[in-house]
């Protein structure tokens, strides 16, 4: 009993703050507002499936534009002396320490119509180009503010790649892109898996950066969630609803990232 004893405050944490909370989620999820059960709000979210597919698919785009900017700069990081790699994580990890809010609106005041980017564009004659309140620049926001989930999770699994590995592969007759497919992708698989759920979740839950760069145009599922709790809608069924299937996205993405990582294990096991 006294093992047990250091997880006890660990389990009131879980209970409190995560199955309470969901607990709460699915009640209102089935239940109107009579506290009666119900399949009416599960159903009332059918008719926001664009909405939804369009915030899978924007999401889907970040996370995609991450990995290709976030697997070759965590590599090169991987690479470097000890001094150099402390240096650049920490440059990674700079702008986290900063207000999302904060970096967000930095972001509007670069994209707007007077902003820097086109103030500069201006000059070239080539401006002023329309790149806030757009998908783009929402997509924009999530890189931004993502790119590092997906980073430090390669760069953590690349680190631990022997270098010796590669130089075997390079003395076996392995060129450089053969080096990457054929030793560095299969050895980083599982930081690929961990960079696309940890940006793909906040991505496709994200509001402010949807609200502030997307100028309501963009609507996704966080605002729709957003709208039923604290705007003018207020109808905590019908936002429970929402989040549950965004739960239940979340949940069949992480699914799908187990089943590549068991796929990837066992052909491991047969090399």
């Amino acid at each position: 009993m006294s093992k047990k004893l250091p997880a006890v405050p660990y389990l009131i944490w879980m209970v409190v703050f995560i199955l309470l909370p969901l607990a709460l989620v699915v009640y209102f999820a089935l239940t109107d507002s009579s506290g009666n059960f119900t399949v009416a709000n599960i159903s009332a979210v059918a008719q926001y499936v664009p909405v939804i597919l369009n915030s899978i698919w924007l999401a889907a785009i970040s996370t995609a534009i991450c990995l290709v900017i976030g697997y070759p700069l965590a590599y090169l990081i991987s690479r470097m002396d000890g001094n150099h790699q402390r240096t650049m994580v920490m440059l990674i990890m700079l702008p986290m320490w900063m207000s999302f809010l904060l970096r967000t609106y930095a972001w509007m005041t670069l994209l707007e119509g007077t902003g820097v980017i086109n103030t500069l564009l201006g000059y070239l004659g080539l401006g002023p180009l329309r790149m806030i309140n757009t998908q783009g620049a929402v997509i924009l926001g999530m890189v931004y503010n993502f790119l590092p989930f997906m980073i430090l999770p390669l760069y953590s699994v690349m680190v631990k790649i022997d270098k010796s590995v590669i130089e075997a592969a390079q003395d076996l007759g392995a060129n450089s892109m053969g080096v990457i497919g054929r030793v560095v992708i299969p050895l980083s698989v599982p930081g690929i898996t961990t960079g696309i759920v940890q940006v793909f979740m906040p991505a496709i839950s994200t509001f402010v950066i949807s609200k502030m760069l997307g100028g309501g145009s963009t609507m996704l599922i966080g605002d729709l969630i957003e709208l039923q709790f604290l705007g003018g809608s207020y109808n905590l069924n019908l936002g429970s609803a929402i989040s549950l299937v965004l739960m239940v996205i979340v949940l069949l993405m992480m699914a799908l990232t187990n089943v590549f990582d068991d796929m990837e294990d066992k052909e491991a096991m047969f090399l």
